[in-house]
């Protein structure tokens, strides 16, 4: 799989939730190769704590395959997805979650709320991390900082 394809994608919703005024994040849904679903941060503009990426990305998925199960998806994100949206990506059965930059305070598949991936007894996900990390920091200064030393 094309790893750095389908995260400029992402990092493409990034820019455009920015845009738009809300928060750097943006993700993609991949099955076999091609993208089925882009969605972005909308929390602000919708006034929404629950917009995130992540959740617009599964909704879209899931309502464009017609099913609930993501079985067969990698799901593609700028930010390391939180445990609200690991939760709805477990129960949406998704196989991998791929991301850019680690949340040292709010993410859930690498820092110390890690609820899933690798050594979490009972996760099958795949999680993959750091891919174009130096794109996605100029987004999200303030994660580059805690992630990335000297990162200003």
């Amino acid at each position: 799989m094309n790893y750095e394809l389908f995260m400029r994608a992402a990092l493409a919703e990034a820019h455009a939730a920015v845009a738009s005024g809300d928060v750097g994040d943006g993700a993609v849904a991949v099955m076999d190769e091609a993208m089925v679903a882009r969605g972005r941060d909308s929390t602000r503009t919708q006034g929404d704590p629950t917009a995130h990426a992540v959740l617009s990305v599964i909704r879209e998925a899931s309502h464009r395959l017609g099913r609930g199960s993501l079985a067969g998806i990698s799901l593609f994100c700028v930010v390391e997805p939180c445990v609200m949206c690991v939760g709805a990506l477990m129960s949406a059965d998704v196989d991998a979650i791929v991301y850019a930059l680690s949340d040292p305070r709010e993410g859930a598949c690498g820092g110390h709320r890690r609820i899933i991936g690798q050594g979490v007894p009972g996760s099958r996900v795949r999680v993959v991390s750091g891919i174009l990390s130096e794109d996605a920091a100029e987004l999200r200064p303030e994660l580059s900082r805690e992630v990335m030393p000297g990162a200003s």
